[in-house]
C-alpha cells in the first residue's frame, strides 16, 4: 500500500545551512535546580541491554567491533537480537556427511555458530539474551516466513521437538559457559507474537501453549533461569500471558515488550511494517511516554514483582526515516528518558547499528537506518545523546525555571563530587526549523562551570559533515577515515561563561533545537 503523504517521512536531509541562526530566533531558558533538596535515585536504565538486528549479524567482524565500542562507551552489559534459532545458525541441520550419504539425513543439533556469537560476546565483557526464534524450517508446521530473511514464523509442528531443541541449548550453554555465568543470562521467549502475520502466524492461544512449552524446557534444565516475554507490540498481550501463566505455572520472571511513538493506537497490528496500517499513525510527540508510564501503572495494579523490560523502542518504526539521522532524534531519546526513564528496569533503543536486513539492507553511508552507529560504525547524533545520558549522575535533583516545557527542559544529576545539566530542544514536526537557545544554569555554592558538549545541526553530527562531502552513497576508505576522525564525543572549549556573585553565580551559554547540551559542574571542594 502506499504510504499517505501525511504520514510518509521525509527522504531527503534539510538544506538549510549550518551557519549561526539570526538572532531574531533566539529563546532563553534558564534553569533552576534546588541544589539543597533531597535528591532521588536516577537508575540508568537505558544502558544494560542493546538490540542488535538478528543473531545472524554477529558472526561479522564489524558488527562485533560495534558491540565493543557500545560496551565501553553506552555501557552495555546484555546483547539482545532475534533469529537465535534460523536456519542460517544452523542450530538443526543435516550433518555434512549426509551428503555422500555417510549418515542420515535427519537434522541434528549444531551449536557451532551459536557458541562463536556467545564467545565473541563474553570476550568482550557481554552477556547474550538467549532468544527462542524463530523455528528452524525441518520444525514448523508450515511454510510461512518474513522479510528477506525467510524466518520461519508458523508455530512447531511438534511442541515436544521444540521444547528438546531449546533444552538442548539451554544445557549445552550450562556445559560450555558454566551455570554460574549463565544465571545472569535473560531467556527471551519469541518476538511480537501479536503481530499476526508478520512474526507469529499462528492464534493467540497456540502462543501461549508454544510459551508454556518453551518456559518449561528452560526451567526444567534450571529453575533459577530468567524466563521472560511476551515481546509484543505496544505491551499487548501481557495481561492474558499474566492470567496464563498463573494458571499454568509458567508466569514470566520479567515482561518484555515495545512501542514506538508513531505506532497505532488501535488494536489492529501496526508496529513495525504493517504497510496497511501507516494512516493511522499516531501524531502525538508524547504516544510512547504515555503508553508505558501507563503500563508501569498497571502492573503495579495487577501486583507484577518482576522486572519490565522494553526491549525494543523508538520515535519511528519506519525502517529508513531520514529524521533518525537528525539531531531531532537526539532530543527525542532525552526528552522520552527524562520522562519515564524509571518506570522500568530497561529501555532497549532499536536498535545498535545499522547492519540490517529485514525490508532490505542498506546501501548509502547515511540512509535513515535504525541504527545509532553507520554501516561503517560511524557514531550518529542519537548515539551521542546516550553517551551524553551515560554522563549524569545516579542522583536526580529537582529543578524549576522559566522558558522550560515540556519540549524544551533539562535533567539535573548530582553526585558527591560532580554535578551535571542535560538540556533537550525538541520538535515533533517532520522537519522542525531550528532555534537559538540562550541557557542560563544556576550554579551551587562554590561550583565551576565544566566542560560543555553539544549535539546539534553541527557539533557532533557526523550526517552534517557527510552532507558536506557531497553525502557519497559509498564512503571511499580516505573518506570514512576523515569523518572517523571527529567522531568521537567531542567538548565545546570555550563554550561556557559565568556570571553573577560568589554565591548567586549562573553559567551561560548557547545551545540549538532541535538539539541537546550537557554541562558539567565541579562541585565545591573537588
Amino acid at each position: 500500500m502506499q504510504i499517505p503523504a501525511a504520514d510518509r517521512p521525509p527522504l531527503s536531509f534539510p538544506s538549510r545551512p549550518l551557519s549561526s541562526l539570526p538572532a531574531a530566533t533566539c529563546e532563553a531558558l534558564h534553569v533552576q535546580p534546588d541544589w539543597t533538596a533531597p535528591r532521588s535515585p536516577f537508575l540508568h536504565t537505558w544502558e544494560g541491554v542493546i538490540n542488535v538486528d538478528q543473531f545472524r549479524w554477529m558472526v561479522r567482524g564489524d558488527m562485533q567491533d560495534h558491540l565493543e565500542l557500545a560496551q565501553k562507551e553506552l555501557g552495555a552489559r546484555h546483547v539482545r537480537g532475534i533469529g537465535m534459532f534460523d536456519d542460517e545458525m544452523r542450530v538443526f541441520c543435516p550433518s555434512p556427511a549426509s551428503f555422500m550419504g555417510y549418515e542420515a539425513k535427519d537434522p541434528r543439533t549444531n551449536w557451532q555458530t551459536v557458541d562463536y556469537v556467545m564467545d565473541s560476546m563474553l570476550d568482550r565483557g557481554l552477556s547474550p539474551m538467549f532468544t527462542t526464534s524463530f523455528v528452524p524450517k525441518a520444525m514448523a508446521s508450515g511454510s510461512t516466513t518474513i522479510f528477506s530473511t525467510n524466518a520461519s514464523t508458523t508455530p512447531p509442528k511438534d511442541l515436544r521437538q521444540w521444547a528438546a531443541l531449546v533444552q538442548d541449548g539451554v544445557k549445552h550453554a550450562i556445559d560450555r559457559y558454566s551455570l554460574e555465568v549463565v544465571r545472569h543470562w535473560y531467556f527471551e521467549v519469541w518476538n511480537e507474537p501479536n503481530l499476526k502475520g508478520w512474526f507469529w502466524d499462528g492464534t493467540q492461544d497456540q502462543f501461549n501453549e508454544f510459551w508454556r512449552a518453551t518456559h518449561q524446557a528452560i526451567k526444567s534444565v534450571d529453575a533459577s533461569l530468567k524466563v521472560g516475554g511476551p515481546s509484543t507490540a505496544r505491551a499487548e498481550w501481557v495481561d492474558d500471558l499474566l492470567r496464563y501463566g498463573d494458571q499454568h505455572h509458567c508466569c514470566p520472571d520479567y515482561l518484555t515488550t515495545h512501542i514506538y511513538n508513531n505506532d497505532s493506537p488501535t488494536e489492529e497490528a501496526l508496529a513495525p511494517f504493517a504497510g496497511a496500517q501507516l494512516e493511522k499513525n499516531s501524531r502525538s510527540p508524547d504516544s510512547a511516554a504515555n503508553l508505558m508510564r501507563q503500563f508501569r501503572q498497571r502492573m503495579n495494579r495487577v501486583g507484577f514483582k518482576g522486572e519490565l523490560h522494553w526491549n525494543e523502542w523508538g520515535r519511528s518504526f519506519h525502517a529508513v526515516d531520514a529524521r533518525r539521522e537528525q539531531p531531532s532524534e537526539a532530543a527525542f531519546i532525552a526528552r522520552l528518558l527524562a520522562d519515564v526513564s524509571q518506570e522500568a528496569d530497561s529501555f532497549a533503543y532499536w536498535c545498535l547499528s545499522d547492519i540490517y536486513d529485514q525490508v532490505g539492507y542498506g546501501r548509502e553511508a547515511f540512509h535513515g537506518g535504525y541504527g545509532l552507529l553507520s554501516l561503517q560504525g560511524l557514531r550518529k547524533p542519537s548515539y551521542h545523546a546516550f553517551q551524553l545520558l551515560s554522563l549524569l549522575d545516579h542522583q536526580r535533583v529537582k529543578h524549576t525555571g522559566s522558558g522550560l516545557d515540556s519540549f524544551r527542559n533539562a535533567i539535573v544529576t548530582a553526585s558527591q563530587r560532580t554535578a551535571h545539566v542535560l538540556i533537550y530542544g525538541y520538535d515533533h514536526a517532520d522537519n522542525p526549523a531550528r532555534t537559538a537557545l540562550k541557557i542560563t544554569v544556576d550554579l551551587p555554592a562554590g561550583a565551576q562551570a565544566g566542560k560543555l558538549y553539544r549535539i546539534d545541526s553541527s557539533e557532533n553530527n557526523v550526517v552534517a559533515r557527510w552532507h558536506e562531502l557531497g553525502a557519497p552513497a559509498y564512503l571511499s576508505r580516505a573518506q570514512t577515515r576523515e569523518l572517523a576522525a571527529t567522531n568521537a564525543l567531542q567538548a565545546c572549549p570555550g563554550a561556557v561563561r559565568t556570571e553573577g556573585a560568589e554565591n548567586q553565580r549562573r553559567a551561560c551559554f548557547t545551545m540549538e533545537a532541535p538539539g541537546v547540551a550537557l554541562l558539567e559542574i565541579k562541585l565545591a571542594g573537588t
